[in-house]
């Protein structure tokens, strides 16, 4: 080897030590700024109501599971506004850092209607969708959540519509469908594939 060459591979050596260094820097600051990002969803009334056990379904993306889990959550005896306190207390689970199954820290959900005995409409704000992030399987692991908890926990509720800002949309980032209503059997079939 000539000497010119054994200077420049030393220098290279330095060069990508010193880069992987910065890298290493780099991520444990991104690491440590994602933990820290606020809460950004607007405050909403004190919930006047006995707190209860309710089971959440919450989405996992790195196994790609939902899986329920139980919280106690303080909730009103009218059935549209305990809804819309546990789909509250749901998505404050995916804005927390980290999260098993991330959302934009804005997302929320504006309210849920009863529409019968057995339909629910629910009303998300815009940042639940227009931050969320683009995939066929992390919006469906979003809808699936949403759906499943949210039946769980209002009996006779077997159908549910999701809106976005009170209006209709395709799909919820480019994906999952927002058109139609989704049967809670439906839901229930793709949770069991799920796990």
């Amino acid at each position: 080897m000539t000497r010119a060459f054994s200077i420049a591979t030393v220098l290279l050596l330095v060069a990508v030590l010193c880069m992987g260094a910065y890298l290493y820097y780099l991520r444990g600051n991104e690491r440590e700024r994602a933990q820290n990002i606020p809460d950004t969803r607007p405050i909403s009334a004190p919930v006047s109501g006995p707190a209860s056990r309710v089971t959440f379904y919450l989405a996992y993306d790195n196994p790609g599971v939902v899986r329920a889990q139980e919280a106690t959550v303080a909730v009103p005896a009218d059935p549209a506004q305990r809804g819309r306190e546990i789909l509250h207390a749901l998505l404050g689970e995916y804005v927390k850092r980290p999260s098993p199954h991330e959302m934009p820290s804005a997302a929320d959900i504006k309210d849920v209607y009863l529409v019968d005995s057995n339909t629910a409409v629910v009303d998300a704000t815009a940042d639940f969708a227009d931050g969320h992030r683009s995939g066929v399987f992390v919006e469906t692991l979003t809808v699936v959540s949403v759906v499943k908890t949210l039946t769980a926990n209002l009996p006779g509720v077997t159908r549910v519509k999701i809106l976005v800002d009170g209006k209709e949309r395709q799909t919820l980032a480019g994906h999952a469908d927002l058109e139609d209503f989704y049967d809670a059997a439906t839901v229930e079939q793709l949770l069991q594939q799920l796990q």
